[in-house]
């Protein structure tokens, strides 16, 4: 694997590959000692133009679990501040010989330009453009999924028969975008709903199926329910008449969660604006999947960086976790 652009060019098996190697990245992670030597000696760069917390932080564990070094850039009080460009940028990473850059930008395309423009030869995973894609968040929820769904049985399975259903402001969501390809390429249904002024204008283009009643897709029984944060920072106009209505009519609020089914998983990429998109009762339930999907996380982004900078060299290491019981051969 060379780059992690986006979802929509994942191939199925490519996608269950990182799935997979991060079973094994999460193996790992039950373990005393949690960091493997894998990537010593190479450096990561979390090149971030946007505020993150999340996103950041776990790219950072990843990297450092896998043995590399890492360096965290934000824009705010960089040279970017004084007006320096993308490209000067990734040179200046270049001359540093950065081995892998995970950026998150606010334009989207930025990231497929800094992988495809020539500026630097460093592998480039797509930590969210603008209100393109999040390829890893994407990876990650599939995992959660999952894991859920097949417990032990989870490797190589794909979400062939899964009814996923994504609530709210699908018009500026990365994350939305990213999941409706993946989930798509692993089988799912996927249905979304939102208020009409929040689905994209091309949505007929893509692979599901699209409702404006919660209610009514809460009662179609969906195996995971998948709610969003209202993105206010990208918002330039009014979507909704006011926060209220939103909450009346798309948000999980305690009735619309006790009509679940004891078998839906509830999902949030976080961060969570509770009482306005998903009430508290829902948000700590057992059956909420939020926590697990940062643990989760990451190992995806482990496996992704395995992926990117080891996975594919000819001296790459051997197997992830070592066999704990022998084989017939060694019995004999």
């Amino acid at each position: 694997m060379r780059h992690l652009l986006d979802t929509k060019t994942l191939a199925r098996d490519d996608a269950l590959r990182i799935l997979d190697v991060a079973e094994d990245m999460a193996g790992t992670q039950q373990r005393e000692v949690k960091k493997l030597p894998t990537l010593r000696g190479k450096t990561v760069v979390n090149l971030f133009f946007e505020d993150s917390t999340r996103t950041r932080i776990s790219f950072e564990a990843a990297a450092k679990r896998l043995s590399a070094d890492v360096i965290n850039f934000s824009a705010k009080g960089s040279s970017v501040s004084k007006g320096e460009s993308l490209q000067d940028t990734a040179q200046t990473l270049q001359a540093m010989a950065a081995d892998a850059v995970v950026i998150r930008h606010g334009a989207s395309g930025a990231s497929r330009t800094l992988a495809t423009s020539g500026w630097i030869s460093a592998g480039v995973v797509n930590a969210g453009d603008g209100t393109h894609e999040h390829p890893t968040q994407a990876l990650l929820d599939a995992f959660t999924i999952r894991k859920r769904r097949y417990g032990l049985d989870s490797r190589g399975r794909d979400l062939t028969g899964l009814r996923v259903t994504i609530v709210g402001d699908i018009l500026h969501s990365r994350v939305a975008r990213s999941n409706v390809w993946l989930l798509h390429t692993l089988g799912a249904d996927v249905t979304l709903v939102a208020p009409p002024t929040l689905v994209p204008q091309d949505v007929s283009a893509w692979p599901v199926q699209v409702g404006y009643d919660l209610d009514a897709a809460i009662a179609a029984g969906p195996d995971a329910l998948m709610m969003l944060r209202i993105q206010l920072e990208r918002m330039n106009a009014s979507y909704f008449p006011t926060e209220r209505e939103y909450t009346r009519c798309w948000g999980l609020d305690p009735e619309r969660f006790r009509a679940l089914p004891e078998s839906t998983m509830i999902m949030h990429p976080g961060p969570m604006n509770r009482g306005l998109e998903i009430c508290a009762e829902a948000a700590d339930s057992p059956r909420a999947t939020v926590l697990d999907q940062v643990a989760n996380g990451v190992a995806v982004r482990m496996a992704v960086l395995y992926l990117l900078l080891a996975g594919e060299r000819p001296d790459a290491p051997g197997p992830l976790v070592q066999p704990t019981q022998p084989t017939q051969k060694e019995d004999a």
